[in-house]
């Protein structure tokens, strides 16, 4: 195989108490990469459409990650060249960097025949993540790699593990078109938390794996709430409070700040829920005057895929 075109999802990660641990991937919006053997050794990214992004592969997330998994590999003079179409915002808060970094690990591996496991790549990505953000974070590369809903059990030693998602389950998403970047949504996290937060917020996080396994979609909706991460970050995203709020009258099962924002996720219970919630963040936004998007999704249980 000379030559592969890869789909890589959009994520949610947080999912409201989860934060750096939990995340989901989408069907919709995704990346789309093509990526190329070559006779020349090193990695070189021959273009970016949709977004000003460097071709440099030391700057670049795609680049980084592939780098970490040729680091591994067993001839790591390999030539691979990468082009990029990117349909995901960069600093949208749905995983743009984690759909460049899983897409071209990914792509990659099948170039290479296959010689790591799709949870080996997940720790190449995550070196793209590094880059975009200072953190080498998974809760976004994970779902966008192995699909479905992930939890990171831990970072040291890294242990990822695959949660249940439920068939009825429908994500609706907001992206007001302002940037809001990963590391300085980062800066302004309090260092520490009460203990009586910190109980709470482990409550939720194990409640809400229970719902997932369980397909209970009331703890599910009892379950989405962060009480640590999204009273700091929310006054970043306009008209937040009013958009949880309105969202869940609607009919979501509850929601939160997509990855650092500015991007606001609502999980409902089927397909009908999930519309008539995205037809109520239009309601709330449209007279704000900040453009937006609107997306309406399953969840995405294959991760990236190959897709010619």
């Amino acid at each position: 195989m000379d030559s592969i075109k890869v789909f890589a999802p959009g994520t949610v990660a947080n999912v409201a108490c989860g934060f750096d641990v939990i995340g989901l991937a989408m069907d919709a919006p995704g990346d789309e990469m093509i990526l190329r053997r070559s006779n020349e050794p090193g990695i070189r990214i021959t273009a970016v459409h949709g977004a000003d992004l460097p071709l440099d592969p030391l700057k670049n997330v795609a680049g980084v990650a592939v780098q970490a998994l040729l680091q591994k590999y067993e001839n790591p003079e390999v030539g691979i060249e990468i082009e990029i179409f990117k349909n995901i915002h960069p600093g949208s808060g749905i995983g743009s960097s984690a759909a460049s970094s899983a897409g071209a690990v990914v792509g990659v591996n099948y170039l290479l025949g296959q010689p790591f496991t799709r949870k080996q790549l997940v720790r190449f990505a995550m070196e793209g993540e590094r880059l975009a953000s200072g953190s080498a974070h998974a809760d976004n590369v994970a779902p966008a790699i192995l699909g479905g809903f992930t939890m990171v059990r831990s970072y040291r030693p890294l242990d990822i593990i695959a949660l249940n998602s439920p068939a009825e389950l429908w994500v609706s998403v907001i992206h007001p078109q302002i940037e809001v970047k990963t590391s300085d949504a980062r800066e302004i996290l309090k260092q520490k938390v009460l203990m009586t937060d910190a109980i709470r917020q482990w409550g939720n996080v194990g409640a809400l794996v229970a719902g997932l396994f369980q397909e209970d979609y009331e703890l599910i909706s009892r379950s989405l709430e962060d009480v640590i991460v999204e009273p700091v970050r929310s006054i970043l995203i306009p008209a937040f409070h009013e958009l949880k709020v309105k969202c869940k009258e609607a009919g979501a099962l509850g929601g939160g700040i997509s990855g650092s924002g500015p991007s606001v996720f609502m999980l409902s219970k089927g397909e009908a829920n999930a519309r008539k919630v995205a037809a109520m963040m239009d309601k709330v936004y449209a007279p704000l005057g900040v453009d937006y998007k609107i997306y309406v999704s399953q969840i995405n249980t294959a991760g990236v895929k190959v897709i010619d």
